[in-house]
């Protein structure tokens, strides 16, 4: 009955106290975070598979086709030599490992924490986009996550080749495994640029003419970008991460233009609040109008006597 109740006491348009806010913002952060710290358990069970996948575009680069892990067991460094550096070094990786996997695995579930804490100030259209940009914004995302997985090998297999003859490297697990995940988050993120325009567009903010009047600065840009970015200073991967972000600016410019041309065609089909509105010249029947303007005549009055409403006459 009490829960009833308070669901029936809530604002329509998301209106409540700031201690009510306070309130379901710890309830949606413990939601959030009790998520994470289940996906971490279960990274931290599958700990060895996710070091394995993670560290595979290197084992191939440098032609291992066992796992690292499996080398390390065996003692056998002949084609890659994993090193861990400081007794709390194995523990601490672990730990991060798991939370970064914890993150990952509820992603879903904080997420959707989030929105629903956001949602409720929002109006209808403003669901409806943030909606789809997070509907597109994820996938964008995973593709270049994936991306830079496979770029990996070409980049580390030309970082390897600057090994001196007759040195032996060294590749301790820790910086290996931030490398692969800098590279997963910068692909990642660069893949939202295009996003972010179409999001400027939809405002009004920036118009599709102009953004492709952008667009040798975009590539030179990108470009630019794309070489500080990349660990490796080789032409294939540069070109490998700016090849596909200019392709996706231009669809973004695709799209902007076709938003403007429907925003133009709906904008003709609207009077302009400016103009005035055209005058109705259409003749009207006189005795109308006398019968109108007798209905709005005051009535006469009774007398002297009339009957008074608190101290007031009907006319008054």
């Amino acid at each position: 009955m009490l829960k009833s109740a308070r669901k029936e006491e809530k604002d329509p348009e998301g209106r409540m106290p700031l201690a009510e806010h306070l309130r379901e913002l710890r309830n949606r952060l413990a939601k959030a975070i009790l998520a994470i710290v289940v996906g971490a358990v279960v990274g931290a069970v599958f700990y060895q598979d996710i070091i394995d996948i993670l560290t595979e575009p290197i084992q191939k680069s440098v032609g291992c086709n066992t796992a690292f892990t499996e080398l390390a067991k065996k003692g056998d460094g002949a084609c890659g030599n994993i090193t861990m550096s400081g007794l709390m070094g194995p523990f601490t990786l672990m730990i991060k490992v798991s939370l970064m996997s914890g993150v990952v695995l509820a992603s879903p579930i904080w997420l959707y924490q989030l929105w629903g804490f956001v949602a409720p100030g929002l109006h209808q259209h403003e669901k409806r986009y943030s909606l789809a940009f997070v509907a597109a914004g994820f996938p964008l995302f995973l593709a270049g996550g994936w991306f830079s997985y496979h770029v990996l090998p070409a980049a580390a297999e030309v970082l390897i080749d600057f090994t001196p003859d007759g040195a032996v490297n060294l590749l301790p697990l820790d910086e290996l495994l931030d490398l692969v995940t800098r590279m997963v988050i910068v692909f990642g993120l660069s893949f939202e640029m295009p996003l972010l325009l179409v999001m400027l567009n939809l405002g009004g903010v920036v118009s599709g003419r102009r953004m492709l009047g952008w667009w040798r600065g975009m590539i030179m840009g990108v470009t630019v970008f794309a070489a500080f970015a990349t660990p490796t200073v080789d032409p294939v991967s540069m070109l490998s991460l700016a090849t596909p972000i200019v392709l996706l600016y231009f669809v973004a410019v695709g799209f902007s233009l076709l938003n403007d041309l429907r925003r133009a065609r709906a904008e003709a089909a609207e009077p302009s609040p400016d103009e005035a509105s055209d005058l109705d010249l259409t003749p009207e029947d006189i005795g109308e109008i006398e019968t109108v303007s007798a209905s709005r005549t005051v009535p006469e009055q009774s007398g002297p006597d009339r009957e008074r409403v608190n101290g007031y006459d009907d006319v008054t």
